[in-house]
């Protein structure tokens, strides 16, 4: 079977997903189709809007044949970190393919600009320590670096999210020697920090989002698929939520309220004396809106300080941090065409597969563990504590494509 992948949130799975997929599968004509997916937390330090089971659903709903996760030590992270850990479950499932979206869709141009930069490496090291020496935060650095190794005529436009993710996945494939061919195909006419629905029909995951919380749920109808919708129907009356900053912030005041400089010093990501400005600044907060707008600077954006704010809630250390590669692959869900794959693969999987966690035993695990905990604890009981257990004994949520429903 030939496999393709993507790297994805699915929060939640929209028309521009949707597209994304069936582009994936017509450029690669992959047979099986398999989704490394965050779990409980984001990229860009957020939690995601409903858990991992429900977008699971979503993407076995959405077409894809394999589910698994990428664990919060590489979810959480800067865009390099990101890729690394991705692209090396993607390698040990005998993924042969990768597609992702990009504001560029030339494949070419990712591909020279990892060699320009491979060529210039000291170059762009330099650069980009001589810019954060003056005050830029480190994506804005980064830009300037690329910009600089690339002179007048760039190759590619790095102040671009999804070029900037593209192009770390690309890095990843030929750091790691992988033998994964990268494809990409163009977003369509929503941005990723969109705020607003781009189109009757395409719109970002930021808006729909924002407007999820504003609004009720058939207002984002046109723009998400129908099961989509069903499934976010589903989690609201089954929760009574969508997870959101502003739910968790009464834990995290409480957590800073109750560390001293030093203990937050040592939670990943906390550096430079920025305990002390967290320190000062939760006390006057209201909100995590208003904690956020006195903590931004121009040299800490607002994404690297969301992420440290989601390990401060996790309270996850920088030695629990340090990391290189991830040691196993969480299943979330496989269609019957997945299923088969994962049949006929297993044995040759470079990792091992952790089907449910209640047997299983990795380090990393275990911060997957504390992660899911913290995000279920916004929940009433006894719906908290059914979550928490769930988490435990979940096995691969099971679909049938071809009958088109779940298997219990």
């Amino acid at each position: 079977m030939k496999t393709a992948g993507v790297i994805v949130e699915y929060n939640p799975f929209h028309n521009g997903h949707a597209y994304h997929l069936q582009e994936t599968k017509n450029l690669t004509a992959a047979d099986v189709t398999i989704a490394v997916m965050s779990g409980s937390f984001l990229q860009r330090g957020e939690p995601a809007l409903v858990s991992k089971w429900a977008r699971t659903k979503m993407a076995l709903l959405g077409g894809v044949d394999l589910v698994v996760e990428l664990p919060y030590a590489f979810a959480v992270q800067q865009a390099s970190i990101f890729a690394n850990g991705a692209i090396s479950i993607l390698e040990a499932l005998g993924v042969q393919e990768l597609c992702f979206g990009s504001e560029s869709g030339q494949i070419e141009q990712f591909l020279s600009l990892v060699k320009l930069r491979q060529t210039h490496q000291d170059a762009f090291d330099a650069a980009v320590r001589s810019f954060m020496q003056q005050g830029m935060s480190y994506p804005k650095a980064l830009s300037e670096a690329f910009a600089a190794i690339q002179g007048e005529h760039a190759i590619l436009d790095m102040s671009k999210p999804n070029n900037i993710l593209g192009f770390h996945y690309v890095q990843a494939i030929v750091e790691q020697g992988s033998s994964i061919i990268p494809r990409t195909v163009p977003r369509l006419s929503a941005q990723y920090h969109d705020e607003t629905f781009a189109s009757a029909s395409i719109a970002s995951a930021t808006s729909i989002r924002k407007h999820l919380t504003a609004n009720s749920l058939s207002s984002a109808a046109g723009v998400i698929p129908p099961s989509t919708l069903i499934e976010l129907e589903n989690y609201y009356e089954t929760y009574g939520i969508f997870h959101n900053w502003e739910r968790y912030f009464p834990f995290l005041k409480y957590k800073l309220l109750t560390m001293s400089p030093a203990q937050l010093s040592n939670i990943y990501e906390v550096q430079e004396g920025l305990e002390h400005r967290i320190l000062s600044a939760v006390k006057e907060a209201s909100s995590f809106i208003s904690f956020m707008e006195a903590l931004k600077t121009k040299r800490y954006t607002w994404t690297r300080l969301q992420r440290l704010l989601v390990h401060v809630l996790t309270h996850t250390t920088k030695e629990e941090m340090r990391v290189n590669t991830p040691t196993y692959i969480r299943l979330l869900g496989m269609s019957k065409k997945g299923q088969s794959y994962l049949s006929a693969y297993k044995k040759a999987a470079s990792l091992p597969l952790v089907a449910n966690i209640k047997s299983a035993s990795h380090p990393l695990l275990q911060l997957d563990i504390k992660a899911g905990s913290v995000y279920y604890s916004v929940l009433p009981e006894p719906l908290q504590s059914m979550m928490l257990k769930r988490d435990f004994t979940q096995h691969p949520i099971r679909y049938d494509e071809v009958a088109k429903r779940f298997q219990i």
